[in-house]
């Protein structure tokens, strides 16, 4: 496991944590649990369960919905946010494709983290309206 300082270390270079000084990326870091799926495991199941919020820190994985593959998650990118804001099961699979290394909040305390880090809930929802136009092709 790492410390929180590894973590912090980590987290520092990824775009939804870019703004926030040593000590806050310390105090993050400190809130979040470490964990480790290896190749083929199902972190969140479609309709089923959904507990937590989800960085990547190392490795990949796919986002499969009805069966069909959607995207694929990498270092920096974030899963289940969706499942926890909404208070509903998750929309999709997410399956990891290489052993992952994720820190995860868990679902009760999300709602905390975004009033305390406004500059994590801004970058959150950039990349959130990324994936939202991604999703809706021009016409």
């Amino acid at each position: 496991m790492a410390t929180r300082e590894e973590i912090a270390d980590a987290i520092a270079g990824m775009a939804m944590f870019a703004d926030l000084a040593r000590p806050q990326l310390l105090g993050v870091a400190s809130q979040f649990e470490e964990a480790f799926f290896p190749k083929g495991a199902r972190i969140l199941r479609q309709g089923l369960t959904g507990s937590g919020f989800f960085v990547i820190l190392d490795g990949e994985a796919d986002v499969v919905a009805d069966g069909s593959k959607r995207a694929t998650l990498a270092r920096g990118d974030f899963f289940g946010e969706v499942s926890v804001l909404l208070g509903e099961p998750p929309i999709a699979d997410i399956v990891a494709t290489r052993p992952l290394r994720c820190i995860v909040l868990p679902g009760p305390g999300l709602e905390a983290f975004l009033v305390d880090h406004p500059r994590v809930t801004y970058r959150m929802l950039q990349a959130m309206a990324r994936r939202l136009r991604g999703a809706n092709p021009r016409r």
